[in-house]
């Protein structure tokens, strides 16, 4: 599979995610979980085109939601991570895309189409950022970072906030950017020493873990366990340096 065909089929949807008429379109699917015509869109783009591209590849995306996957090969597709970031033109909303093959994450994308920044991984072969290689922050100590955290589950906002605050306490500062696979990119240049969120579906984390590992980090569920690509899951991204701190914090 020729990853440059697929980045050039991922930002192809800037067109899309730039809509404002389009974004405005909201429709509610659950306590702060929205969706608009972009998502939409762009799912059935990608959708269409990697079905041309690969007719024998199985599709995953957010909004046909969890389903039985029987394939061997498949696309997990999360069209636009940062819905509410859309909603309200906060510009922090990206593409993220990977292909997970007899049960491992084999190729990732995420596209931010407002920066143009295309953050992209092969497994064994590296992470990218517009085609320069990329690696994970140097740090040493959660003191020397800032860690990105993610507010999902409200009914445990009370047990969530004590964590972000022990995590305020040891660590330079904490970002909030609303959109995971942004953070877990972020994490996988160097921007952030890490990120973690009490629970991701597997769209939200797919190709963002991929890109931590390839560019020499770690990715893990708050036991420290490995994450199975086939379901949601607590996730924490770090440098590998900072993880067992980190960890312990959560």
């Amino acid at each position: 599979m020729d990853i440059q065909k697929i980045i050039s089929l991922v930002t192809k949807t800037q067109g899309l995610i730039k809509n404002r008429e389009m974004a405005a379109h909201v429709k509610e699917k659950g306590l702060a979980d929205y969706v608009t015509q972009v998502d939409i869109a762009v799912q059935n783009f990608l959708k269409k085109e990697l079905f041309a591209l690969a007719p024998d590849i199985q599709f995953l995306g957010e909004e046909t939601g969890l389903q039985e996957i029987k394939a061997d090969s498949f696309w997990i597709l999360d069209p636009v991570d940062g819905t509410t970031n859309l909603m309200h033109d906060y510009q922090h909303s990206v593409v993220s895309l990977a292909l997970c093959r007899q049960g491992e994450i084999i190729m990732g994308i995420i596209y931010d189409p407002f920066r143009d920044e295309v953050f992209s991984a092969i497994k064994g072969k590296g992470s990218f950022l517009n085609g320069q290689p990329i690696h994970v922050s140097n740090a040493e100590k959660l003191s020397d970072t800032m860690i990105g955290l993610g507010t999902a589950k409200r009914e445990v906002a009370d047990e969530n906030f004590a964590r972000f605050r022990r995590v305020f306490g040891q660590c330079q500062d904490v970002r909030r950017i609303g959109s995971a696979a942004l953070e877990l990119a972020y994490t996988a240049c160097g921007r952030q020493g890490g990120y973690f969120e009490i629970y991701l579906n597997l769209w939200d984390y797919a190709a963002g873990m991929l890109m931590i590992q390839e560019a020499g980090g770690k990715v893990t569920d708050f036991t420290g366990e490995p994450l199975e690509p086939k379901k949601g899951s607590s996730v924490v991204g770090t440098n590998g340096f900072i993880h067992t701190e980190l960890l312990k914090l959560l």
